[in-house]
């Protein structure tokens, strides 16, 4: 397995929509793999393709501190909603960034596993939330654009901040 790179929120890889998954054999699950040892190296609790430069319909999650609850969502749509959350979020591609942004308190997903089974599946609270920010991500939407557009400009500004401190090595 191996740690991708992330891209950042300037990429135009993340406004793009991205392509459904056909082929499941090796080489996918190979992404799958490395998708889930990235977003476990930076701590994340879901990555899409588009963060690493892939325009697949494929994201992977995990809300649990453990790493115990590993998903996997191919080609996912979302069927049903319910409810309103508002919840602090931030987003691997603008680190170090959190806003609050208001979503769906509940949801149904039908996707494939990484074999291309087809399954649906609940989510609520912070797993909704997951599913939300990664279905997004998966048709060129950040949870920045669900902002008003000086909050997105202070988000962008610490962002760049952030990413200008790691090149040279700072925390």
């Amino acid at each position: 397995m191996a740690i991708l790179e992330l891209v950042p929120e300037s990429n135009p890889v993340l406004r793009t929509p991205t392509t459904p998954v056909t082929d499941f054999g090796p080489a996918f699950q190979k992404i799958v793999d490395d998708m889930f040892e990235t977003m476990y190296a930076v701590n994340g609790a879901g990555l899409a393709a588009t963060q690493v430069g892939l325009g697949i319909r494929v994201a992977v999650i995990d809300v649990t501190s453990d790493q115990s609850q590993a998903l996997v969502i191919v080609n996912p749509e979302i069927i049903e909603t319910s409810g309103e959350q508002k919840m602090d979020m931030g987003c691997l591609s603008l680190p170090g960034c959190w806003a609050s942004v208001k979503r769906a308190g509940w949801v149904k997903v039908r996707a494939q596993d990484r074999h291309g089974e087809v399954f649906e599946i609940e989510g609520e609270g912070v797993l909704s939330e997951a599913f939300q920010h990664e279905i997004d991500h998966l048709n060129g939407i950040l949870f920045i654009d669900k902002l008003s557009v000086l909050k997105q400009k202070m988000v962008r500004q610490r962002a760049r901040k952030v990413l200008k401190r790691h090149e040279r090595g700072q925390k």
